[in-house]
């Protein structure tokens, strides 16, 4: 992917839907966690639904509630992508507390859809439930360093939680779009610029608190309810119910930081991507690579990423790469915190389309640059993975990618006259290069093996955790893990 404006926004990559997550301030929960450590509760029994709307007067009473026509409605409801402004739920919950979280969920269930917004950057739009509930999560957005844990709560923003662990000499692999939610992109794995180093963003994750649709607040972790434990970690926001706190662990903050980019010639793309696929499994750790490339005739083609170590320990891995390519560098050595800055990619709203694919063996670079040929405005952004990532099984959490060398993010731009246009595109794009699996957090409705694709072997547990968790549904979306 590609640095600024489109690129790392795409690698943080958050689906900030219904599952949120957040740590209350100052006063404990009035609720306390239901379940005894080392419990897992059994599955749930089906009720039968309540009939009528919700009483959003009554709820009015317990929570801050914007109904259609208040002031504020329109833009509490807006999301990342303007495609998604259209879309009108029939409340928002501004929920400042699990409690606000707890009492939505109790009003709505079963009565009308619920989702929770944290970044508000579902590729699908999932965060915005139309007819529904939201439960905007926006005032939940504590970072609170402790030691070598971080509470962070389900609407805090990447951007804040990277100032706060930079201040405390801290750090945690995470997505580099300053203004996405930690709840999705933790949700749903949370692939980064550091994740072949320190692993993916929900591999540090120690405990959540969570609202699941019996309106109960539950810590998950791996002595509390360790199947909705494993499910967090890579199931997908939206599924199971709502995080309110999620409790990291972090790692002390690389004193360097080394970034790069890399141009090539013209035309080069194919011979760039292949030496690519053999150059970064093999590469240390330490050192994070994408590819970029271009739609066009030719194909452009770019690298780039880091290193975590100085530019002189950078320079020994990367000079091999660069001349066996041809490439052009440009190097820069920083602090954790400057290199999070460097990646981080526009706060102002865009308008896409995208999908994605796993790449698990080497694959025909030509596969992939005819399938973009001569179209501009489209981007395949190709992540590595391997490395710590790697080193955790495929059935330890619920990201079954551990074995991947990649992501490949298809991204096209995509304004409100051309969206059909640019799906279609992106369709053809998907098919056409021949790949399978995919990143939950690329989240797209048109993908027809999404289950499979997301989740893999996964998927079974998953669904027997939707049984046990929510077996009503009560946190539906057209691409929720339903009940087995």
């Amino acid at each position: 992917m590609k640095l600024g404006r489109r690129t790392f926004l795409k690698l943080a990559g958050a689906t900030a839907v219904g599952a949120a997550a957040t740590a209350c301030s100052a006063a404990p929960p009035a609720s306390t966690p239901s379940s005894a450590p080392g419990t897992s509760l059994p599955p749930s029994t089906s009720v039968a639904p309540p009939t009528g709307p919700p009483d959003w007067e009554a709820l009015r009473n317990k929570v801050s509630l914007l109904l259609p026509g208040d002031s504020g409605y329109d833009n509490a409801k807006r999301v990342f992508n303007p495609a998604f402004d259209g879309l009108k739920p029939a409340a928002i919950a501004k929920c400042a507390r699990p409690e606000d979280v707890q009492a939505g969920v109790s009003a709505a269930a079963l009565r009308v859809p619920i989702a929770a917004r944290a970044g508000g950057h579902s590729y699908a739009g999932y965060s915005v439930p139309d007819g529904g509930l939201m439960l905007d999560l926006g005032a939940m957005s504590s970072v609170d360093v402790q030691g070598e844990q971080a509470v962070i709560g389900a609407g805090a923003k990447l951007k804040d939680v990277y100032a706060a662990l930079g201040r405390a000499g801290r750090c945690l692999p995470a997505g580099s779009c300053p203004s996405v939610g930690i709840a999705g992109l933790a949700l749903g794995g949370g692939i980064g610029v550091l994740s072949r180093k320190y692993g993916l963003t929900c591999d540090h994750l120690v405990s959540a608190q969570v609202v699941t649709a019996d309106g109960k607040l539950r810590t998950a972790s791996a002595d509390s309810e360790p199947d909705l434990f494993w499910a967090l970690r890579g199931g997908g926001g939206g599924n199971f119910g709502v995080v309110t706190s999620f409790t990291f662990r972090t790692d002390p903050a690389p004193s360097a930081v080394s970034v790069f980019s890399l141009h090539f010639p013209a035309g080069s793309a194919n011979e760039v991507l292949a030496e690519w696929q053999r150059w970064l499994p093999e590469a240390p750790p330490e050192l994070w690579a994408n590819v970029v490339l271009s739609g066009g005739s030719p194909v452009g083609v770019r690298v780039s990423g880091c290193y975590v170590g100085d530019s002189a320990s950078l320079g020994k891995v990367l000079n091999s790469f660069a001349g066996r390519t041809g490439a052009t560098k440009t190097v820069k050595q920083l602090d954790f915190l400057g290199a999070m800055k460097y990646f981080s990619g526009s706060e102002n709203r865009q308008s896409f389309v995208a999908s994605s694919r796993i790449i698990g063996e080497p694959v025909d670079p030509a596969k992939l640059t005819s399938a973009v040929t001569g179209r501009r405005g489209m981007d395949l952004l190709i992540d590595g993975l391997g490395g710590a990532v790697a080193d955790v099984a495929p059935d330890a959490t619920a990201f079954w990618h551990r074995k991947a060398i990649g992501s490949v993010q298809i991204y096209s731009q995509a304004d409100v006259r051309n969206r059909s246009v640019a799906t279609d595109s992106v369709a053809e794009v998907v098919n056409g290069i021949g790949l399978g699996g995919g990143y939950v957090n690329y989240i797209d409705p048109a993908l027809p093996d999404w289950m499979t694709a997301y989740y893999g072997d996964n998927a079974t547990r998953l669904k027997q955790v939707a049984k046990t968790y929510d077996p009503d549904k009560v946190f539906g979306f057209a691409q929720a893990v339903t009940p087995a």
